[in-house]
This record gives C-alpha cells, sequence and structure tokens, in this order.
C-alpha cells in the first residue's frame, strides 16, 4: 500500500469510503503509468500531419505520449550526436542522405523485423534495416503561378531557368550546408555544367556568373518560402510536389514543375535510436509509422507520399497525387550520397566562404 492510500484509509474505513479513495488516486497512477517518446522532424506541416492524424492511435493502444522535437535534418541530425551517449530522443526522421550519415555515425539501431517493414518499398529499406523510408518525393522546382501569369512568363522546364536573367532578384535559394532542397539544386546545376558528386569544381566555379546574381536569399530552410512568393519576392525556388501540395491549400498561389533534366530522389527516413532509454516502446512506435494505416493517414492529410504501397488513397486528390508522382520518378535522379556525405564539410566550408557569406 502506499503512503498515500495508508494516510487517506483506516482499518475502520468503510467500502464505499474505500472506493472514494480508490477513484481519486486512480488517475495519478494512470498518469505515472504513461511513458513519453520524442521523435525529431521536421516543424510545420510534417510536425502537425503526424502529431494530429498518426501518432494518436499509437498514442492511446500503447498508453504513450508521442513529442516532436522540431528541426530540420541538419538541426535534429546535430541534437542525436551531441547525446549520443545519452540519447534524449528515441526515433528521428532525417532526409535520407542525412540518415546515412547518422547511421556511420552509430546513431541507430537496426530495426526489428516487422510485417510493415516487409511491406515497404525496397528501395525505402537501408542497408542492413539500420533505418527505413517513411514518406517517398523529389526536389524540383516551384514557381510563384501569379507573378508568370502576370508576367506572361512560360512555366519553368529546367534547372537552368533559375539563371534566367529575367528572374535577377526573385530566385530564393535554400542553404546547402542546411537543407536538403539547396544541397540537391546545387547538385543538379553541378551535374548540368558537367560535374558529378566526385567533382564540383563546375558548380561552385560557375555559380557566381550564372544562377548566384539572380539569388534575393539563400534561406535556412523552407519556412519562409510561403510569405515571400505571397508577398511577390519570390518567382522561383527548388522545393518537393509535396510541399507545393501544402502550400496550395493554404491558397498560396503556386506551382510544381518537373525538370527535363530530372528531380532529385527525396526520402524522408526513420530510425530508432541507438541507446535509447525506451528500445522496446520506440521499434514498436518505428513499426507503426511504417504501416499503412499510419501512412495512409499521413497522405490523407499531409500530401505524404507513403513508402507503403499498401497505404490506401482516400479520394480523387490522394490518388492523382500518387499518380503524378509515379510519374515524376520517370526522370528522377539518385545521387551518390557516399561521396556526399564523404565531402559535405568541406563543400558547406566553402559554399558559406565563397557564395553564402
Amino acid at each position: 500500500m502506499t503512503p498515500l492510500l495508508r494516510s487517506t484509509l483506516s482499518v475502520k474505513t468503510p467500502l464505499c469510503a474505500l472506493t472514494v479513495a480508490l477513484a481519486a488516486l486512480t488517475p495519478s497512477l494512470s498518469q505515472a503509468q504513461t511513458k513519453t517518446l520524442y521523435i525529431g522532424m521536421n516543424g510545420g506541416v510534417m510536425e502537425k500531419t503526424w502529431t494530429s492524424h498518426v501518432f494518436p492511435a499509437f498514442e492511446k493502444a500503447n498508453n504513450v505520449k508521442v513529442v516532436v522535437v522540431p528541426g530540420t535534418s541538419s538541426e535534429i541530425l546535430a541534437k542525436a550526436q551531441a547525446n549520443k551517449d545519452k540519447p534524449q530522443m528515441h526515433v528521428m526522421f532525417l532526409d535520407d542522405g542525412v540518415m546515412i550519415r547518422a547511421a556511420g555515425m552509430g546513431l541507430c539501431e537496426k530495426l526489428k523485423p516487422s510485417p510493415a517493414l516487409n511491406e515497404i518499398f525496397p528501395t525505402a529499406r537501408f542497408k542492413d534495416d539500420i533505418a527505413a523510408g517513411v514518406t517517398m518525393g523529389m526536389t524540383g522546382l516551384a514557381y510563384n503561378k501569379k507573378m508568370f501569369a502576370e508576367k506572361g512568363w512560360a512555366a519553368p522546364t529546367s534547372w537552368m531557368d533559375m539563371a534566367d536573367p529575367k528572374f535577377k532578384g526573385k530566385v530564393v535559394f535554400q542553404s546547402m550546408p542546411s537543407s536538403s532542397f539547396g544541397l540537391h539544386g546545387f547538385l543538379m546545376f553541378n551535374r548540368i555544367k558537367g560535374g558529378t558528386e566526385a567533382n564540383v569544381e563546375p558548380g561552385f566555379g560557375a555559380w557566381k556568373s550564372s544562377i548566384g546574381p539572380n539569388v534575393l536569399e539563400y534561406i535556412p530552410s523552407s519556412a519562409k518560402l510561403a510569405e515571400m512568393i505571397q508577398n511577390g519576392e519570390a518567382a522561383i525556388a527548388p522545393l518537393t510536389p509535396t510541399s507545393v501540395a501544402t502550400l496550395q491549400e493554404k491558397g498560396i498561389a503556386v506551382e510544381y514543375a518537373q525538370p527535363k533534366e530530372g528531380s532529385v530522389v527525396l526520402m524522408v527516413a526513420q530510425c530508432v535510436i541507438a541507446n535509447n532509454s525506451e528500445p522496446v516502446l520506440a521499434q514498436k512506435l518505428a513499426e507503426h509509422l511504417l504501416s499503412a494505416s499510419a501512412q495512409a493517414a499521413g497522405l490523407e492529410h499531409g500530401n505524404q507520399i507513403p513508402s507503403n504501397p499498401k497505404a490506401p488513397a482516400v479520394g480523387d486528390d490522394a490518388k492523382l497525387k500518387l499518380r503524378q508522382f509515379a510519374d515524376y520518378m520517370k526522370t528522377a535522379v539518385v545521387l551518390d550520397w557516399s561521396v556526399i556525405n564523404e565531402n559535405r564539410p568541406t563543400w558547406n566550408a566553402r559554399w558559406n566562404r565563397t557564395i553564402e557569406r
């Protein structure tokens, strides 16, 4: 008997009084048994979608609270690395290339076998199941539909459209060191200029005389982009179809364009953080997030393209998004992340020193 219960009751306490005392005590016992899992992921739309429509079913089934630690992939990785010996998060979402870095740092533990893991696309399973894709996508171009219509401009068709003089002061580019969108855009420009992931000299060499003069601002993430489009500041920027669809739902006049050179495959992946304080629950959460039901909710409420092909598409709009995704994937480019991750710290320093000063 707990001290609280002992002090509340006496040997002569009537049965009805005992019932009342136990009833009063029950909420605190229930609350004490509820555990909390912390998951690192992008804030904004992704956080809102998963918090409102995906996590609740898991929380109810497991008497647990899932709390989001918001941030960009680079920020989440930095937090996980800083607390490697005593993790403060249990699961994290990272862009695919950043996830490969995290796995190489020993920050992830292998996912447990599960039916949901077996259902996802083979391309969404990382080597040795150290991580798994949760949402699928690609980086292409977003453009200001209202501005383009007013100017009589044709929709963009190439990454090189960002170098068109008519867009001087109207290109918004995400910072390459902190954003996958920025990294993708730069590496596709580099390829067009004759470079490869192993040779970025063409990209760095040509930037200042090509896209660079048109850039209004280098932004750390895409959070400001909606405002900049609405204010007529931004004409064109690297972005995903999912992000474009989300902006459209807010009434923002923006469209997605698939570059003729191809978009860049962008997968948001999850891993269970190694040595976390709730390994069993964390694995259960990771399994739930790969399930068809969870990913169907992500598609319906957040335009998240599922990595689980069994996730049902609810409504014509969701079905259209899946058809468009399949069409975009026909020309999508997969980058060499082993080379990128080996050289990215050097690229980041050079970018900050020579481009984004």
